[in-house]
């Protein structure tokens, strides 16, 4: 089951389809079904999910006040450190009970999510710079300094 939880609904539907169809063939062309590999992509479909997978790191960006979306107008550049990657989710106490209240329609409608976020854990320095009228502002809690999964 672990195999498959890899898999979007979309890609399970494609291989059961395809399974299917080459099922179909083998019998039609008089052949036997155990003679066609069941996997036959297997190891490139394996390759392509840890591809996909990019662990939670730090990552910056040099940009400038007015950039960041805060309502600020000014010309300064700044290093933006952020957040990026996946967390691999390990099946936890927490994430089989959320399942169940979810299936028991106990938890219907709020947006929950069982598996980690690659977040900050811990921010940098505070940042201070002038706006385009010459008036000085600082900025907490503003650029990453350790990301992890929360």
């Amino acid at each position: 089951s672990s195999l498959l939880e890899s898999y979007t609904e979309g890609e399970i539907r494609q291989l059961i389809s395809a399974l299917v169809e080459r099922y179909s063939q083998a019998m039609n062309s008089g052949g036997h079904a155990h003679a066609l590999p069941l996997f036959p992509r297997a190891g490139s479909r394996r390759k392509r999910a840890r591809a996909r997978h990019k662990p939670c790191t730090l990552k910056e960006l040099e940009v400038s006040i007015s950039e960041l979306g805060l309502g600020y107008e000014s010309d300064e550049t700044v290093l933006f450190r952020y957040c990026s990657g996946t967390c691999e989710a390990a099946v936890r106490s927490y994430d089989l009970s959320l399942k169940s209240m979810r299936s028991k329609r106990k938890i219907k409608k709020e947006k929950v999510r069982a598996r980690p976020c690659c977040r900050p854990l811990a921010y940098d320095y505070d940042v201070s710079f002038l706006d385009a009228y010459n008036r000085y502002y600082t900025v907490n809690e503003f650029s990453a300094k350790e990301c992890g999964c929360v």
